[in-house]
């Protein structure tokens, strides 16, 4: 007989559902989720109706549809309240990309995912499809190599087995190749990666490390192609120094403020 799948619980099918919500990016029916996550329909009836007496859901896009509720707001602003790393990281980007001229974003880890945290934007001449609260695949980011770079080889290894390949089909996806790159990323302090997940678009990251060596986020500009080939490395520079300056700002290191390099 095949061993019984462990039952999933209530609360873990509630999060089950917000996730998939997330990673839709819309409204979607009680059919439609119960599909995607592999749950039984009456399960998924009944925790959404319980969500939404929560107003953690809300109908949304008629046809039955429901997304995220308004009471989810109220437990994001009361996070992010507490969260005295959130303006120095908001200070720091909008440092970024006033001595750069791009946008910048921070990113952060969500299991297989990298995650747009937070974004300044430098203005209108240059869209960017990753807003903040997007994911995507750790593999596809020069931010999401980073971001598992202070892990052990074992640990990225089976990681970069879970690799997809992105729109473009430049994503690296073999992980020999994933784990050189994310190796040499780590030790170098920066990494460029040009038009893997949108074309014509390319990302310099920085890791920000804690005391322990940590990477608990990426600083990053996202240009142009054609300004990464042409101003990459002093672009770097200036991520890195933002980096540093983040880590230095929380009493990760030493408190001496790295001198912002010319972006010109």
């Amino acid at each position: 007989m095949p061993p019984r799948k462990p039952r999933t619980n209530g609360i873990e099918r509630a999060f089950q559902i917000l996730e998939c919500l997330v990673e839709l990016g819309d409204s979607a029916t009680a059919y439609q989720i119960a599909k995607r996550i592999g749950a039984p329909l009456s399960t998924i009836y009944e925790t959404i109706a319980l969500l939404e007496r929560m107003e953690v859901l809300r109908r949304s896009g008629g046809e039955g549809k429901y997304f995220l509720g308004p009471r989810l707001l109220f437990y994001g602003l009361a996070y992010t309240s507490q969260m005295e790393e959130e303006d120095i990281y908001r200070h720091e980007a909008d440092a970024l990309s006033r001595a750069s001229g791009e946008n910048v974003q921070i990113c952060i880890r969500d299991g297989d995912f990298m995650v747009v945290a937070a974004m300044v934007e430098a203005g209108d001449h240059f869209h960017i499809s990753s807003r903040p609260g997007s994911r995507t695949p750790l593999n596809w980011s020069a931010s999401g190599r980073l971001l598992i770079g202070h892990l052990t080889p074992e640990e990225r290894a089976e990681i970069f087995a879970r690799a997809t390949p992105s729109a473009t089909g430049r994503a690296l996806v073999d992980p020999d190749a994933l784990e050189k790159a994310c190796a040499e990323a780590w030790e170098q302090g920066y990494c460029i990666q040009i038009a893997e997940s949108d074309f014509a678009v390319a990302c310099i990251a920085a890791p920000v490390k804690d005391a322990d060596g940590t990477c608990r986020a990426t600083i990053s500009l996202v240009v142009p192609e054609t300004t990464a080939a042409e101003k990459g490395e002093r672009l770097s520079r200036l991520v890195m120094a933002s980096a540093r300056n983040i880590e230095k700002a929380l009493g990760w290191q030493p408190a001496t403020w790295a001198r912002r390099p010319d972006a010109s």
